[in-house]
């Protein structure tokens, strides 16, 4: 039986984005309509399109490089922007096609989370950080060695958070971060 490979990435239930160096060299269907801009608009272009500012593109290829390299696969949930500039949590998923050049070629995958993860609050840069590795189940000290920043300042956003959500405690900010 002949697969026709260009269709079945084209109509996967997922988005789809093939990239070098951090630039879309193809992507399907999906991903055009999760981020409200055609093909012709998103292919040649820096994934930097699809990140709500320039910082969180840049902190990403730095979070990212080094697991790539480590094990050749990362994913993680991050707030992302439609082109219509909405934000919206999005599960990425990629796999580096040379691990010891980690953004040379890539696959990725992106899940639009926005039906069961709604972005509720106007947040900053460093918040969306912070309330995506909360999500992971990280702890101030954890999230601060990954953001390379100091444990009180991750409880300084996190207590931001929690007055952007009204939330009473910490599991309780991640329960409104999951469900808006």
């Amino acid at each position: 039986m002949d697969v026709d490979y260009r269709l079945a990435f084209e109509l996967a239930p997922v988005g789809l984005v093939l990239s070098r160096n951090r630039v879309i060299v193809d992507c399907n269907r999906h991903v055009c309509e999760m981020f409200g801009a055609s093909r012709e608009l998103l292919v040649g272009q820096s994934f930097q399109v699809m990140y709500p500012s320039v910082i969180e593109f840049e902190r990403a290829g730095l979070r990212i490089s080094p697991v790539l390299n480590r094990s050749g696969t990362y994913a993680d949930d991050r707030i992302m922007k439609r082109s219509s500039g909405e934000t919206f949590w999005c599960h990425v998923t990629g796999r580096a096609l040379n691990q010891a050049m980690p953004h040379e070629v890539g696959i990725w995958t992106f899940e639009d989370l926005s039906s069961r993860r709604p972005v509720k609050a106007e947040l900053t840069a460093r918040e969306r950080e912070v309330a995506a590795h909360l999500l992971d189940g990280l702890t101030s000290k954890e999230i601060g060695k990954v953001l390379t920043i100091s444990h009180r300042t991750v409880e300084i956003y996190r207590a931001r958070l929690m007055r952007k959500y009204k939330a009473s405690n910490t599991g309780d900010l991640v329960h409104k971060l999951m469900v808006g």
